[in-house]
């Protein structure tokens, strides 16, 4: 349980749905913050990523952790009523569609802004809320496509692939957060709001900053940084090297029964290593291959060179490291039963049956909600049967 609760008081409306935005109101309420995720009576459309289970699925619980959800039909004149009088109470708000769908509803920044002056208000699109790209559906990869992830992470074959993961979503999450943080701390000073642009491309630029501008220092085609790196294929999976320094190179051709490769004219140097990278590696790969990887991580460790066997995640969760650390959480999941929580840098683990750990289902705080909006249980009842507001 998180008893550093930084953000206590503080209210986030989350209209926003998939990863990124959901992601970032997420971890406003891990630090205290009151959220109510506003949803469709279909539910948000990132609870569709992956196996379905009910109403969840495992992206959607992670970004929906500790949130309270009410289920409302926007295009009713109630459930619209309701989601205005939401907006304008709320010290944060999040919103993740294409630029000008707010607006259609009079939830857009300048609007709520009237009636609720000092709100911080983010945006989460593909491409910004301007420009000619603005209005393009994107997914993850498209943007790892378009940013330029892909082109440094290929294949043997020089295949640009993309991560097996929608890691542009999260990287987007934690940028988002970071700079409502920024701007909850620069409202307590100022005293006014702000509105938060934060889009996948420019996230995605940012976290590659580093290589974006090696790439206009370097014509283009940036050298790597050392080698021999990368992975080797064993007896029976792979591991991956790392070989930065000299000695660690001399470690790593005396474990592989190569010292040969240690002064040979053609990689006696990290100079020539990167020039003649393929023959050396192609060389190095031919020795992994002989044993397991169980085999060449003890060689590895007792001489010091920098690596790791590929695991799945499995392995990580058995792994002695990652438990003596306590990395993740064992959390009992009122549908699935007892899973696991990797815990967020910064924040105590998760605990079983606290409200941080459970994620929502549709509509499941509907009538929490509304009554705590001030509205009967007449009129909670009449809302409900009027199809503007759905329950669990």
């Amino acid at each position: 349980m998180n008893d550093n609760t930084a953000l206590e008081g503080l209210i986030v409306a989350d209209f926003s749905q998939g990863v990124a935005g959901p992601y970032s109101a997420m971890l406003l309420g891990q630090a205290g913050a009151s959220v109510t995720k506003v949803e469709p009576h279909t539910g948000d459309w990132g609870r569709t990523l992956g196996t379905a289970y009910d109403d969840y699925c495992a992206h959607a619980i992670v970004v929906n952790l500790g949130k309270k959800s009410i289920a409302l039909d926007l295009k009713t004149e109630d459930g619209l009523k309701i989601a205005r009088d939401i907006a304008s109470k709320a010290d944060v708000i999040t919103e993740s569609f294409r630029p000008g769908v707010m607006a259609k509803f009079g939830l857009d920044y300048e609007t709520v802004r009237k009636t609720n002056d000092d709100v911080i208000y983010l945006s989460v699109s593909g491409f910004g809320q301007e420009g000619p790209y603005n209005n393009r559906p994107v997914t993850d990869s498209a943007i790892q496509g378009f940013s330029g992830w892909m082109s440094i992470t290929r294949d043997e074959n020089g295949m640009p692939m993309k991560s097996g993961m929608v890691l542009i979503d999260f990287l987007t999450g934690m940028f988002a957060y970071q700079s409502i943080l920024k701007a909850i701390i620069s409202r307590s000073i100022k005293g006014k709001g702000t509105y938060i642009d934060c889009n996948l491309m420019q996230a995605a630029a940012a976290f590659q900053s580093a290589k974006i501008l090696e790439h206009h220092l370097e014509d283009g085609k940036p050298t790597v940084l050392y080698v021999p790196a990368g992975t080797m294929k064993t007896a029976d999976g792979y591991v991956g090297i790392a070989v930065m320094r000299e000695h660690h190179y001399s470690s790593l051709c005396e474990v592989v029964g190569r010292e040969d490769l240690i002064t040979h004219d053609n990689y006696n140097s990290r100079e020539k290593r990167i020039v003649n990278e393929k023959p050396l590696m192609a060389e190095l790969r031919s020795e992994f291959l002989k044993q397991s990887t169980a085999d060449w991580t003890g060689k590895l460790s007792a001489a010091g060179v920098i690596h790791s066997p590929v695991h799945d995640y499995g392995d990580y969760l058995n792994n002695e490291q990652s438990k003596a650390v306590e990395s993740y959480n064992w959390v009992e999941h009122d549908s699935l039963g007892r899973i696991p929580l990797p815990r967020i840098p910064g924040f105590d683990g998760f605990v079983s049956g606290d409200k941080m750990a459970h994620c929502p289902h549709i509509g499941e705080h509907s009538k929490e909600i509304l009554s705590n909006l001030g509205a009967s249980d007449k009129d909670i009842d009449a809302l409900i049967a009027s199809g503007a507001v759905a329950v669990k």
